[in-house]
């Protein structure tokens, strides 16, 4: 018995972006399903969920990124954790980490590899698929500012507090450096780029600290960012 093909939906306005895209996902085994307006992405998903979303920012009646939020929040699971990629601007930073912060899982920016594009559907796809991983035993106390790991407090700085903090508030989901920089480091922007780094370095010394027997709980993706099991 044949193979099912995985769906991809593809929300492109530009129909020579849309084109090309189509071509090389289908090439590489997907069936995909191309419109060119946020409304009609938003119905062809609740028709029938894909496996995979890639969503351009930009739209004539609207923004993937809404879209993408929108998914995020509703009560039909197949839409709150649908693996979701977005197409972003050439240079746009803000693009990006906003991008993330909606709830998407990756993003390409513009101009791209089509075939780079199809090979990171395909992880997003493996990834999907794979079980979850034992989550280590982290408790958060936001009011005190204070994480435990284990049952046992960590002296973290007020950054690696703030690292570990985030990625505990995405648990699972991959967050890409840009992403942590501006949620604990704001506005600052004389850090150097290894910042980010340099502390997940250092965290990931007193969680061996403090627990040497289990796993290392953040994963290194690697030219995407971290996650935390």
């Amino acid at each position: 018995m044949p193979a099912v093909k995985p769906n991809v939906l593809l929300l492109e306005d530009d129909p020579a972006i849309a084109g090309t895209v189509a071509f090389a996902l289908e090439r590489e085994g997907f069936v995909v399903r191309s419109v060119g307006l946020v409304r009609d992405a938003d119905a062809a998903a609740r028709r029938q969920p894909p496996a995979v979303a890639v969503l351009d920012i930009g739209l004539p009646d609207g923004q993937g990124l809404d879209l993408c939020r929108r998914w995020r929040g509703d009560p039909d699971p197949r839409l709150a954790r649908l693996p979701i990629v977005l197409l972003t601007a050439r240079g746009e930073e803000i693009d990006r980490v906003l991008g993330l912060e909606a709830g998407a899982d990756d993003y390409v920016p513009k101009p791209f590899s089509p075939r780079e594009l199809a090979a990171r559907v395909r992880a997003l796809l493996r990834r999907a698929a794979m079980p979850p991983a034992p989550a280590a035993d982290f408790v958060l106390d936001e009011a005190g500012q204070c994480i435990s790991f284990a049952g046992v407090p960590l002296p973290l700085t007020r950054l690696e507090y703030g690292l570990l903090r985030a990625l505990l508030r995405s648990r699972g989901r991959i967050l890409a450096r840009e992403q942590l920089f501006v949620s604990v480091w704001g506005d600052q922007s004389d850090a150097a780029d290894r910042t980010v780094d340099t502390h997940v370095k250092t965290l990931r010394a007193k969680l061996r600290e403090a627990c040497p027997t289990s796993d290392d709980p953040i994963v290194t993706h690697r030219g995407m960012g971290y996650s935390l099991r």
